[in-house]
């Protein structure tokens, strides 16, 4: 019985974790369409330090998107490889932790 509750939790989780990477683009739309910038972008544009940023690279997936795809595919796929990657490293240290 506690596996079926587990099995159900899960799938309840996973479904969840879709649903929000469908959304994806539709957040990253919406944050565009009223203005939003990070927080650390504003702090740093605030205090001259954009100025002086030399980043060592551009990141994997820079602007929460994929370099070469539009907009909203972009989005789409780095929240797809953002949650798998997240969800990998989560499963790995629960299953050291367990033991």
């Amino acid at each position: 019985m506690n596996a079926l509750v587990s099995d159900a939790w899960a799938r309840r989780a996973l479904l969840a974790l879709l649903v929000l990477v469908v959304l994806a683009p539709v957040f990253g739309w919406a944050s565009g369409a009223v203005g939003y910038a990070e927080p650390l972008e504003n702090a740093a544009e605030a205090t001259g330090a954009t100025d002086a940023a030399d980043p060592l690279t551009s990141g994997l997936l820079p602007d929460y998107g994929v370099p070469g795809l539009g907009a909203p595919l972009g989005t789409l796929v780095s929240a797809a490889v953002g949650t798998a990657l997240t969800l990998a490293v989560a499963l790995g240290i629960g299953r050291l932790l367990e033991r």
